[in-house]
């Protein structure tokens, strides 16, 4: 198996692409705007790209996603979780498979079993990932998106604050701590690889260390009350105010649910200005 980190410091976006090398070929897990990067190790590696996974809808960052659905035909793995507001609207328009808690999919030899863990937004998935092929009948690690990071969890309040979503950071708070329960319940081993690190809006204080593991972030993972497997009430007031570049509702951000036919190289939203800036639009 092989697994490479990428990371954008202007956006502190990490992505992950994990490939199966007997069978030759890779899947891009949150794949940011610029996806040249993933396709030059793709063939750095001899190894065809033909899937993406991702965690969850973004709204701080333009998903390559649909970009590597229309460049080389990668089928997309999204989430189905969430209420009917919150889904792919794209994904009809390319090869994909829409996936549930207790669901799994196999990319070559490797076995990547769904999670449901919303809080951050309601349809956020993550992903268990097994070596298969290379003899392992239990998981190495979990992509947890923006749901655990290194040093923080996600945030549940962005949807009202960003978005304008009224009431719905407190019952994110909920569905974010019985999430964190479930966390709680994994093997201490598992790698964490999160989706993002240190400066980014989607949670508070993160970490710059790019991984981390279960067992640690039970014990040390700090929250107002403790670890975010110990939170009792998950405290929204702690937060800092959302990022003043982050468009005001998530219908002009191309790679949301609310898409509602728009394209991304042709009309990138505001909080991606950075990075459309250094990438082909």
């Amino acid at each position: 198996m092989l697994l490479k980190y990428f990371y954008d410091s202007a956006l502190a976006h990490a992505s992950y692409m994990v490939g199966c090398q007997r069978a030759k070929v890779a899947v891009v897990v949150d794949p940011g705007r610029d996806i040249e990067q993933y396709l030059e190790m793709a063939t750095r590696e001899d190894l065809k790209l033909i899937a993406v996974a991702e965690t969850h809808i973004h709204a701080d960052y333009v998903s390559g996603a649909r970009e590597l659905a229309d460049r080389v035909g990668a089928k997309l793995y999204v989430s189905d979780e969430g209420p009917a507001e919150w889904k792919y609207l794209y994904a009809d328009q390319y090869d994909h498979q829409l996936v549930k808690d207790g669901g799994s999919f196999m990319i070559g030899n490797i076995q990547f079993d769904v999670l449901h863990t919303p809080g951050h937004t309601p349809e956020s998935i993550s992903f268990l990932l097994t070596d298969q092929g290379g003899g392992a009948n239990k998981p190495m690690g979990i992509f947890t998106g923006d749901f655990v990071f290194v040093g923080s969890i996600g945030r549940p309040d962005l949807l009202e604050a960003a978005a304008g979503l009224a009431n719905t950071a407190e019952p994110g708070a909920r569905d974010l701590f019985q999430s964190a329960e479930r966390f709680k319940q994994l093997p201490d081993y598992l790698q964490v690889w999160p989706a993002h690190g240190a400066g980014s809006g989607c949670g508070k204080g993160l970490g710059s260390i790019s991984s981390s593991t279960v067992g640690y972030e039970k014990l040390f993972n700090p929250t107002k009350n403790g670890s975010p497997v110990g939170l009792r009430r998950p405290n929204i007031s702690s937060l800092d105010a959302c990022p003043t570049t982050w468009m005001p509702s998530p219908a002009t951000n191309p790679s949301s649910l609310s898409v509602k036919q728009a394209d991304a190289r042709r009309s990138p939203p505001a909080f991606c200005r950075q990075q459309v800036a250094r990438s082909s639009t």
